[in-house]
């Protein structure tokens, strides 16, 4: 029997993009569930592998997005019960709030291509196989408070949480590992771009010279922490 892997996505361009590869050839077969329609259904212990990935809402804006309590709850019963799960941006935040932490917007937004520092923890994870130096993409306007708990791994001149791990069954990152096919990311986000005057095309060359080590640096991430969490 295939492992499984159910991925809650939030916006159509924001998939497991990297990741995809990697998970195939370590026996997940995946299944997308759109969060938009509800994860209520979702049993919160029965995947092998549960991920959150990103998107444009905040934790907080429940009124908005009713569905983000599902996930919410979802997220608490299943690192409760210390269940594989990982977290990307907006699903490390939602880890973050399932664990009882605050998730609020921060003081900037941070859009773009930056290197991560890793913590004395960060370099003893999985994010070790991260090149040193190397920019990741960061996208995002909220932050966090680390939870009770919770072991930071990296860190940014912006902001202090990029990354924490949960023991060795949970994994959040505010950056974004995963991001391939940036051209989608631009469109989709190109309001926001505007708004804060950055220029996509600026954003295209940074993704073409960073892409390939990237998409390798993230298979090996996630080989390291599934084979932790296993």
């Amino acid at each position: 029997m295939p492992l499984t892997a159910v991925a809650i996505r939030h916006v159509a361009f924001e998939d497991l993009g990297h990741l995809d590869a990697p998970l195939r050839t370590a026996g997940f077969a995946i299944r997308y569930v759109e969060a938009a329609d509800g994860v209520a259904a979702v049993d919160p212990l029965a995947p092998d592998l549960l991920v959150v990935l990103g998107g444009p809402m905040g934790v907080y804006e429940t009124a908005e997005h009713p569905f983000l309590a599902e996930e919410l709850a979802l997220l608490r019963a299943r690192l409760a019960a210390g269940r594989p799960t990982l977290g990307l941006c907006l699903g490390a935040q939602l880890i973050a709030a399932a664990l009882g932490a605050r998730v609020y917007p921060g003081s900037v937004k941070e859009i773009g291509y930056a290197p991560v520092t890793l913590t004395a923890e960060g370099a003893a994870s999985p994010l070790a196989a991260l090149p040193a130096g190397q920019p990741v993409l960061h996208w995002h306007g909220d932050t966090f408070d680390l939870p009770a708990g919770a072991t930071l791994l990296a860190s940014t001149d912006l902001y202090r949480r990029q990354a924490f791990a949960v023991g060795r069954h949970a994994l959040a990152l505010q950056f974004h590992l995963e991001a391939d096919r940036i051209e989608r990311w631009l469109e989709g986000h190109a309001a926001e771009l505007r708004a804060e005057r950055i220029d996509p095309a600026a954003l295209a060359r940074d993704a073409a010279r960073h892409d390939a080590v990237l998409r390798d640096a993230s298979e090996a991430v996630l080989t390291r922490w599934l084979s932790a969490s296993a």
